[in-house]
């Protein structure tokens, strides 16, 4: 495992980390729930291998994907830098609505109150007291940045957190953010969409990232599973799936998948890798600072995931590897 620094913070965390919205179950990953002693084995998988970052949201299964890690996390908090989310909730208590799904309505809420109480929230579904970074999931303009900021940076003083970051947004808002004249450690990651079938918002945002020294911590790397390989476009999910959400269910992008995994085969064969690994490698290559985000359900997922930091491609083969997609390419999606 490789480590680095999270930003400008002082916490070591490791390049790939684990992603748990799929461990919330629930409508949006609709083909299986998962189990307390399923999380257990899933950190013990973890730990083995070095991954010591995990990121979670209170919404992944509203409040499901937190339970399952309090449990999991019992004894051996220490071990993990653990990352969780505010600013959407469920509370029913004010800020702009969100969605509604499985008997819920979320609303997005930055203001100060709302995020303190997110905080604890979360800090007693984790049964832990502090949090070592805290991501505003979606950055919202209804309330002012300057107040949100002033309450995170409080939260570090306090000790509830030890690093603060973004979700869901644009270059612009870390610029917003990095400037508040309540700042004082800033934002140490920002966690946004990125993948070799849709790089552009990434692409735009690692500048700033370079400018403020700021982690990019990238999701949806595998798109929800239809980058490991021709097989996976064959599965069908319910109508509230994610993964039946997004362009890739659909027929006329197929054709282009298939001729992208022909024409990645030969490098797979070479390195004895699979088509996801080759794909994570590809974007771990494409900024120094990055933080590699996969969701993992299973411990075998994490044996196989972590072989993409043994993989090293040549600037030909990454550009090969990005020139047979170039055709079916699309902007970022807000999942």
């Amino acid at each position: 495992m490789q480590y680095k620094k999270l930003g400008n913070s002082d916490l070591n965390v490791s390049v790939v980390a684990l992603g748990t919205w799929g461990l919330g179950g629930g409508s949006v990953w609709s083909d299986r729930d998962s189990t307390a002693a399923e999380a257990a084995r899933l950190l013990d998988a973890c730990k083995d291998h070095g991954i010591n970052y995990i990121d979670t949201a209170p919404v992944y299964g509203t409040g499901a994907s937190e339970e399952l890690l309090g449990a999991a996390l019992a004894g051996r908090r220490h071990d993990f830098v653990l990352q969780t989310k505010c600013s959407l909730n469920w509370r029913g208590e004010g800020g702009n609505f969100h969605y509604s799904r499985d008997g819920y309505t979320v609303n997005n809420d930055t203001r100060p109150e709302a995020i303190r109480r997110d905080v604890e929230d979360s800090l007693r579904r984790m049964k832990t007291d502090y949090l070592d970074s805290l991501i505003v999931h979606y950055v919202c303009k209804s309330f002012p940045v300057a107040d949100t900021v002033g309450v995170l940076e409080d939260l570090i003083r306090e000790g509830k957190i030890r690093a603060y970051g973004l979700s869901n947004s644009q270059p612009a808002d870390l610029e917003e953010y990095q400037n508040a004249p309540q700042k004082r450690q800033g934002v140490s990651v920002v966690q946004e969409f990125f993948s070799i079938l849709s790089p552009f918002h990434g692409r735009d945002y690692f500048p700033f990232c370079e400018k403020y020294n700021t982690s990019f911590q990238t999701y949806g790397v595998l798109e929800e599973g239809f980058l490991t390989g021709p097989a996976f476009l064959e599965k069908r999910f319910a109508k509230t799936d994610i993964r039946a959400r997004i362009p890739w269910v659909e027929e006329k992008y197929h054709d282009g998948l298939r001729k992208a995994f022909a024409a990645w085969t030969p490098l797979c064969e070479a390195r004895g890798c699979s088509f996801a690994q080759l794909v994570e490698a590809w974007a771990l290559a494409q900024f120094p600072n990055m933080s590699l985000l996969v969701g993992m359900r299973k411990s075998a997922n994490v044996a196989d995931t972590v072989r993409c930091l043994d993989l090293r491609l040549s600037p030909r083969e990454l550009e090969m590897m990005e020139e047979s997609v170039r055709g079916i390419q699309v902007a970022v999606l807000d999942k």
